[in-house]
């Protein structure tokens, strides 16, 4: 098969290049969401029809003619590999990979590497017994730097086997058991439920919300706001429901059901019971912080009722659906200036210090001030204003206010990349990584009618160093979180 080509030394440099990214999308899952949203099974047979249309390729090129490297990369990046690829920024991050094993550089650069620790790279033309012994040779573990990851991509990936581990033993721990102190599950259970209980404040009057924040055409947020307090109030409606029948079956009022006994099992094992969480927002707290979020939320909704007014800076993750809130400052927008909203679209500042300061006391003209998103992956550089490698151990990082700023698409500043690679136009000029955000941290979410998955927010540009591109950053498997899973 190595022989069979009218092109060895370009068919061997590339096949080898070939092998090597399969086993790259492979291992990568290991990482969880910093490799892909999307575990997918990459298999032989992906493996084995891109080989075979790489050594067609080959052969039907003379040695005067080019390889034909995009043909290559839409073959194996869109139809073979990225036919399984459902989520669209596993895809980017796909094409991206691909661009490091089919390139030209990879055939005319002998000194060209796959990674920075410049370990891994194509051997020059040989045998196959050369190339297994090479393979050989290669290190026994791989660190991330050879997937485009940063060093701490590793702890995450320990963090991941260690819940999955622990989360296995707490649910074959005994019911009947006592805990340290000697509590039994009956006991422990009581006085969790009796103290979220207590907690939790009277719901919102939404009537009076009604009055105080009409619907209004200039005023899309006033909508915003009723609408969450309404989703807040079943929310909080069922929990405090369930939480009386749950307390009158421990003292044997009412029949222990299946469902509440479930609910008693996660409480104990401080998680949050199912039917609260298909009630709720997606979330992966433990129930101790899931509860305190769920006060913060209730808070911040309750400062802006009594202010009778929307807030300077909004606390994005404490929507309960964050997407009315993004629709709703569009159309602001759009009907202020009397602009069909399917033409209107958000440019981003990240704002300094100074201006975090200002955007406390006076509102924007048009846009949303807002504040509550978590960098992973990266970090932003405060005094360079850019986006910047993460500290070591350091996984997660908060991101300063950030201004969304609606505009006319004409005037929002293209982003410079490739169509092909889905990194903006080739005449762009914003030297910017499109920053996907989402809702948390596992990324991935179902299928919506939008083509993006329901955990998926919106895009969010960051200004980039003059000496990174969005490739380094998409590698890197950078993303933003509205919420932390602690």
């Amino acid at each position: 098969f190595l022989e069979e080509t009218n092109r060895p030394n370009e068919f061997k440099k590339l096949l080898f290049g070939l092998c090597f990214f399969h086993a790259n999308v492979r291992e990568r899952r290991k990482f969880g969401p910093l490799g892909w949203n999307i575990k997918y099974v990459f298999s032989q047979s992906d493996l084995r029809i891109s080989m075979d249309q790489l050594r067609i390729l080959c052969n039907e090129t003379t040695d005067d003619e080019p390889i034909p490297y995009a043909a290559l990369r839409y073959l194996a990046g869109e139809c073979n590999y990225g036919g399984r690829v459902t989520d669209d920024k596993d895809r980017r991050c796909l094409a991206n990979i691909l661009t490091d094993f089919y390139c030209e550089a990879i055939v005319q650069n002998n000194n060209y590497k796959f990674s920075s620790s410049g370990i891994y790279y194509a051997p020059a033309n040989g045998s196959l017994e050369d190339y297994i012994t090479f393979v050989k040779d290669l290190p026994y573990t791989e660190g991330p730097e050879l997937f485009g990851l940063h060093d701490n991509a590793n702890i995450s990936c320990a963090l991941g086997e260690t819940n999955q581990l622990l989360g296995t033993i707490l649910s074959l721990q005994p019911r009947a058991s006592g805990g340290a102190d000697g509590s039994s599950w009956d006991r422990t259970l009581a006085e969790v439920s009796a103290d979220i209980e207590s907690r939790l404040p009277e719901q919102f009057d939404l009537e009076k919300a009604i009055i105080d924040f009409p619907v209004r055409y200039d005023e899309s947020m006033n909508t915003v706001l009723t609408q969450e307090l309404l989703r807040f109030n079943k929310l909080t409606e069922i929990i405090k429901s369930t939480l009386k029948e749950i307390q009158r079956a421990l003292k044997g009022l009412v029949v222990m059901s299946g469902e509440l006994e479930h609910m008693g099992d996660a409480m104990v094992d401080g998680l949050v019971p199912e039917i609260w969480s298909k009630a709720a927002y997606p979330s992966r707290k433990p129930l101790a912080s899931w509860v305190v979020d769920l006060l913060a939320r209730l808070n911040f909704l309750k400062a802006w009722v009594q202010a009778k007014k929307a807030p300077n800076v909004f606390w994005i993750s404490g929507f309960y659906f964050t997407q009315a809130f993004i629709t709703g400052t569009l159309q602001n927008f759009a009907r202020k200036y009397k602009l069909p909203i399917d033409t209107v679209a958000f440019d981003f500042t990240i704002l300094t210090e100074n201006e975090c300061r200002q955007a406390e006391e006076k509102k924007p003209e048009d846009g949303s001030i807002c504040r509550g998103l978590y960098l992973e992956g990266a970090r932003w550089d405060a005094q360079a204003h850019v986006l910047a490698e993460s500290k070591p151990r350091e996984l997660h990082t908060s991101l300063p206010y950030f201004h969304m700023l609606p505009k006319l698409k004409t005037e929002i500043i293209p982003l410079a990349g490739r169509p092909d690679l889905y990194t903006g136009d080739i005449d762009g000029k914003a030297h910017m990584y499109n920053c996907p955000v989402y809702k948390e941290s596992t990324r991935q979410g179902v299928l919506s009618t939008t083509g993006h998955s329901t955990n998926f927010v919106m895009f969010l540009r960051l200004p980039m160093a003059s000496y990174h591109n969005q490739k380094h950053w998409i590698k890197r498997g950078v993303a933003m979180l509205t919420q932390l899973d602690n």
